[in-house]
C-alpha cells in the first residue's frame, strides 16, 4: 500500500497502537464492556446533469469514539482527532458512569474471513475517466430514445479503515470499500412527464461500474422504467390482492418487519415482535433472514461495528419467530449471544442494532403461476420512499413501478399507488412464494435514530392476500 492508503499510517499519526491499547485498558477498567474505536475514510461523489457535470466533491475524516457500557447506561464521546490527549479527554465522560457490577463481557469471537479486498476505489480510476463515464451515459440514453427529455447519472465511493481496541486487549481491523452507480430518466411525451430510475454497487471496486454491459443494462433499465410510467393510468385504491416482484421490493419487507425484529425495540417492549420467540408470526413456508456474511454485498461487514463477526441469523422460520438481530449491550442484557448486528454511521456515533442484507427466503412457488391466480390486483416490481411505526408495525409505501392486473393478466401500468399496512399482519396473509429469490442491486440506505448506514433487501415473488392501495383514480 502507499502511504495514502496504510491503515496504520492513517489511524497511528498522532499515537502508537500500545499507547493506545494501555489508554483503553485505563478508562473503560470500571465498565462492564466497551471499546475504543478509530477510524479513517474517504469518500468522493460526482453527479452530472443536464448534459454537465454539476459536482465533483472528495472527502476525507478521521477520529474516534470512545464507548463504556455498566448495566444499561452508556457513555459516549468523539473527536475528530486521534490523540493520547484527545482520547484521555474523551474518557473524562466515562467518570459520570456507575461502575459495573458485572464481570467484564467476554470479547468477540476473532476472526480471519474478510469479504471484500482492501484496495481503495477512489485511486484505481483518474478524475478524468469518472467524467467520461457520466458523460457516455448521459449521450447513450438521450440516443436510445427520442422521449428521453432529461438524464441524471452520479457516481459515488468511500473507503474507511476501522480499528476496534477493547480493555481486555482485543484488537480487530476492517477496510471497507463501497461503490454506487445511479441512473435517473426523465422521458416526455405529449406534454407529459413521468420518470424511472436504476442503481446499483456494493462492496467492490469501480471496475464493475464501468464494465460497459452493466452501466448499458442500467440505463435500458431506468429508460424502460420510465417509458412505462408514461402509459400509466391511475392507480385504484382499496383493500385488493397484491404480487409483489422479486429483489428491491424487499426494502417493504426491510421497513415492515425487518426494525421490529432489532434487539433494543424487543428488549424495551416497543416492538409488535416482542415478547414472541417461538410464536406463530407469519405464514407457513416463510423464513426471513438477516446475513451480514454475504461477500461484497452493500450491506456486509466482515466484522460489525463492535468486532463481532457477522453471520446468518433465522429471524422467521417457517412462519414461527426464532430471534433477534443483536448488537453487544442488548445481547447481554437480554442473555442471548450478539449476531453481528451492532452498526454506526462512523466514529462520531454510538453503535446500535441494525440490518445488514435482510431478505426472505425463496418458495416453491412459479412465479407465474402466482400472477395467474390474482383475479384483481395489483404487481408492484419497485417502491420508492416508506414509512413505517415500530411499535405498530403500521407502514406506508409509494410504488414507483407497478401494473394492474386482471384475470391472472397484466392489463395496464399504474400510477401513484401506494400500499398501506402493517408488518406483522403482512406476513401472515402471505398466500404464495416464488422460487425467484433475488437480492437488490446495491443501493440500499437504512435509517435509525439519526444514523444511516448500507444496507441490503431482497425477496422472492410474493402474492399476498390483502392490502390496502391508496390510489389516484
Amino acid at each position: 500500500m502507499t502511504p495514502a492508503t496504510d491503515p496504520h499510517a492513517l489511524l497511528y499519526r498522532q499515537i502508537d497502537p500500545d499507547g493506545a491499547l494501555r489508554l483503553t485498558a485505563d478508562l473503560l477498567a470500571p465498565c462492564d464492556d466497551g471499546e475504543l474505536y478509530l477510524q479513517f475514510s474517504a469518500s468522493e461523489a460526482f453527479a452530472f446533469d443536464d448534459g454537465r457535470l454539476k459536482t465533483a466533491d472528495y472527502s476525507r475524516d478521521s477520529g474516534f469514539g470512545l464507548r463504556g457500557v455498566s448495566g444499561e447506561t452508556t457513555g459516549f464521546a468523539h473527536a475528530n482527532e486521534i490523540s493520547h490527549k484527545a482520547i484521555a479527554r474523551a474518557g473524562e465522560t466515562l467518570q459520570l458512569l456507575d461502575p459495573g457490577k458485572q464481570p467484564a463481557v467476554l470479547p468477540p469471537e476473532r476472526t480471519n474471513r474478510h469479504l471484500y479486498t482492501d484496495l481503495c476505489p477512489l485511486d484505481l480510476v483518474p478524475f478524468a475517466e469518472k467524467v467520461a463515464l457520466l458523460e457516455k451515459i448521459d449521450a447513450v440514453a438521450r440516443a436510445k430514445e427520442p422521449r428521453v427529455a432529461q438524464v441524471s447519472a452520479s457516481l459515488s465511493a468511500s473507503w474507511s479503515v476501522v480499528d476496534i481496541l477493547r480493555p481486555d486487549g482485543f484488537t480487530a481491523r476492517d477496510i471497507r470499500p463501497l461503490v454506487r452507480l445511479n441512473i435517473g430518466i426523465v422521458a416526455e411525451s405529449n406534454g407529459r412527464r413521468e420518470s424511472g430510475s436504476f442503481g446499483m454497487g456494493g462492496r467492490y471496486l469501480y471496475d464493475r461500474l464501468f464494465d460497459e454491459g452493466q452501466w448499458m443494462r442500467g440505463i435500458d433499465k431506468a429508460v424502460r422504467q420510465a417509458l412505462v410510467n408514461l402509459d400509466s393510468v391511475a392507480a385504484p385504491a382499496g383493500e385488493t390482492t397484491i404480487l409483489l416482484g422479486p429483489g428491491w421490493p424487499g426494502v417493504l419487507l426491510h421497513e415492515a418487519v425487518g426494525h421490529g425484529l432489532e434487539g433494543d425495540f424487543n428488549r424495551k417492549g416497543t416492538s409488535a415482535f416482542s415478547g414472541r420467540i417461538g410464536e406463530r408470526v407469519a405464514a407457513p413456508g416463510v423464513t426471513v433472514v438477516d446475513d451480514g456474511s454475504i461477500a461484497e454485498r452493500r450491506g456486509s461487514l466482515s466484522i460489525d461495528d463492535e468486532g463481532t463477526p457477522t453471520r446468518e441469523t433465522v429471524l422467521i422460520e417457517d412462519g414461527i419467530l426464532k430471534g433477534y438481530m443483536q448488537d453487544r449491550l442488548n445481547a447481554r442484557l437480554m442473555g442471548v449471544e450478539p449476531t453481528g448486528n451492532g452498526r454506526r454511521q462512523s466514529y462520531e456515533h454510538a453503535p446500535m442494532p441494525r440490518m445488514t442484507n435482510t431478505f426472505m427466503r425463496s418458495g416453491e412457488d412459479d412465479p407465474a403461476e402466482l400472477l395467474s391466480r390474482v383475479r384483481d390486483g395489483i404487481y408492484a416490481t419497485s417502491f420508492g420512499g416508506g414509512q413505517v411505526d415500530i411499535v405498530s408495525g403500521k407502514f406506508v409505501f409509494a410504488c414507483t413501478e407497478a401494473y394492474k392486473v386482471e384475470n391472472g393478466k397484466i392489463v395496464a401500468p399504474i400510477k401513484g399507488a401506494t400500499l398501506i399496512g402493517d408488518g406483522p399482519s403482512v406476513l401472515t396473509r402471505v398466500l404464495g412464494i416464488g422460487d425467484d429469490m433475488a437480492l437488490d442491486e446495491g443501493v440500499g440506505v437504512c435509517g435509525k435514530g439519526g444514523q444511516s448506514v448500507p444496507a441490503g433487501v431482497g425477496q422472492p415473488t410474493l402474492l399476498i392476500d390483502r392490502l390496502t392501495v391508496g390510489g389516484t383514480g
